[in-house]
């Protein structure tokens, strides 16, 4: 808890937070309104999987520029320009007129998304390096917390606002006059420059980083799911009413939240692989409450599964951007680059899986690749760390 207490204690370390909370924020809220736009639209699940797709290739697509333009304008006002123009590009769905216009609104979110994601993953890198604190995993503890909220006070709303684009519209204003007020505190940050004779051999240094890269497509593959289809989860397979289909996305985010803000200090004390080993380990264990299909069990499997997940991407961009003789945006650009690709293959994969099947053999495909995600952790570590 000592990273969150440096959060809240100094601005100069919760405006970074801060954005992480933005983006999920925008999310949360976009999420409880899928089951809105499958019946607006009229589409299946596949075409829902493939409007995510959409969101996931935009996303792919903004990260190699990332690098190229923390370097030109600087690590912290590639973040403050990222979240305010994100925040804008997730009204582009709601208003969708057509499915068409849909996928592509998805797409231009999922490009300053992802932009935005590795912008400030490289910020917090940047500040624990110079600054030498510890607060990676209490910052995606705050993009927890903004799922939370999102999903969270969204469920009181949605019965309220009967124009869900207005809904959204709001939000988007309150995180764009947030942001503008924070961003103050880190917009002049800039990442360490690394020696040439580093830069000869970037090629070398970055081989670590491709098996954290696997892991990471799987465990983003998994948080994406859960993310975009835990509610239809339960309004599809449990029969819940449409203001309840949030229960497990908010079991997620809280568990998560409250995961990621206790992360830091079990990270020190036992070490990273570890701490992901068990992570993945409790992930598994909780895909089997979430598929009886028990409205009590399912909620306890993705509060469980939040738990489980909460700790492993922060580990592996912590790792990626402390990578010697590597800048700590291309290290994470690498990581989450390879990671977020996870989205492209995730909700695609799920949609079909579910139209051929159904959403419950879909949840059990991702609990095998839990398991296939601790084993190439295991591998991992024997290769490169004594961790």
């Amino acid at each position: 808890m000592n990273s969150l207490r440096l959060i809240l204690s100094d601005r100069r370390y919760f405006a970074p937070a801060w954005v992480f909370a933005s983006l999920n924020i925008m999310i949360g809220t976009w999420v409880l309104y899928l089951p809105h736009i499958k019946m607006k639209f009229g589409i299946n699940d596949a075409e829902i999987g493939i409007a995510l797709f959409c969101t996931a290739l935009g996303l792919l697509i903004s990260i190699p520029f990332v690098p190229f333009v923390n370097q030109k304008i600087g690590v912290g006002r590639s973040t403050q320009i990222g979240v305010i123009v994100f925040a804008l590009a997730y009204n582009l769905p709601m208003i969708a007129p057509t499915y068409v216009i849909l996928c592509t609104g998805l797409f231009v979110a999922g490009f300053f998304s992802g932009f935005t994601d590795v912008s400030m993953n490289a910020l917090v890198a940047t500040i624990e390096s110079t600054e030498k604190k510890h607060f990676m995993s209490a910052a995606h503890g705050f993009f927890s917390l903004g799922g939370f909220i999102g999903a969270g006070l969204g469920s009181i709303f949605i019965g309220l606002f009967s124009n869900p684009p207005l809904h959204m519209m709001v939000v988007g204003g309150f995180i764009i006059l947030t942001n503008l007020i924070l961003s103050k505190h880190y917009s002049g940050t800039k990442e360490i420059a690394t020696s040439k004779s580093e830069q000869k051999n970037i090629l070398k240094n970055i081989r670590p980083l491709f098996g954290l890269s696997l892991v990471a497509f799987i465990i983003m593959m998994n948080e994406g799911a859960v993310e975009h289809w835990s509610n239809l989860f339960l309004f599809d397979v449990i029969k819940v009413s449409e203001n309840k289909a949030g229960l497990g996305f908010i079991a997620f985010s809280f568990c998560m939240t409250i995961g990621r803000f206790l992360g830091d200090g079990i990270s020190q004390k036992i070490g990273s692989i570890k701490i992901i080993a068990y992570g993945c380990a409790i992930a598994f264990a909780a895909y089997f409450l979430v598929i009886t299909s028990n409205l009590f069990l399912a909620i306890l499997g993705f509060g469980m599964l939040g738990l489980g997940l909460s700790v492993i991407i922060p580990e592996l961009f912590r790792l990626a951007g402390q990578t010697k003789g590597v800048p700590a945006s291309i290290g994470i650009s690498i990581v989450s680059g390879i990671g977020f690709s996870g989205f492209l293959v995730g909700p695609l994969l799920l949609g079909l899986i579910s139209n051929s099947t159904n959403l419950i053999w879909s949840f059990a495909f991702l609990s095998v690749s839990v398991v296939l995600a601790l084993g190439l952790i295991f591998l991992h570590s024997k290769m490169n760390y004594n961790d």
